[in-house]
């Protein structure tokens, strides 16, 4: 396609303006469309790099001597910067002094503790032997529990069943 201003040369800048609801498009080359004022947009007001930097506190386009490669997958981590992505889990190792203070940054913490719940407070009157003796009980009325069901006495296993639930409640789920 050629460009709608010179009719010379071949369009490659493509521009869509939607006026009082009308759409107009024009098809130009890269000269008349700087001419126009229509240079690229991206280059001015957005710029990758700068974007991850902001996250991986590097500028992206900061030339290195030589620049490290992971030696297992031979990305840099340039290429990790800008992509936000490593290539592999050996890159956790060979850039960890650089990618630390990143995934600190995003995830708050570098330690990963999972999501198992907390161990439950003591509540006031009741002892810790109270607390350890619960799990015990909890164990023998499940033992209870497949006798009763192995015997087919399903009333007598719903009533444990709801016993167990209730103190499994009272150590606040674990278990």
């Amino acid at each position: 396609m050629l460009c709608q201003s010179c009719k010379t040369k071949q369009a490659n800048t493509h521009i869509k303006t939607i006026v009082n609801g009308e759409l107009t498009e024009m098809n130009l080359c890269s000269e008349c469309a700087a001419k126009m004022g229509y240079g690229n947009v991206f280059d001015q007001f957005f710029d990758i790099g700068s974007l991850m930097s902001g996250f991986m506190g590097e500028s992206v386009g900061k030339a290195l001597a030589p620049e490290r490669r992971c030696p297992n997958c031979g990305i840099t981590f340039a290429q990790i910067s800008k992509g936000g992505r490593v290539g592999c889990a050996k890159c956790y190792d060979f850039f960890y002094d650089r990618l630390l203070p990143s995934i600190k940054r995003i995830h708050g913490n570098t330690l990963h503790t999972g999501k198992r719940l907390r161990k439950p407070q003591l509540h006031s009157g009741e002892s810790s032997s109270e607390k350890t003796e619960i799990p015990n009980e909890i164990s023998r009325l499940s033992q209870q529990l497949q006798a009763a069901v192995k015997n087919q006495e399903f009333e007598q296993a719903a009533q444990l069943r709801d016993k167990i639930n209730e103190l499994k409640a009272s150590l606040g789920g674990e278990q």
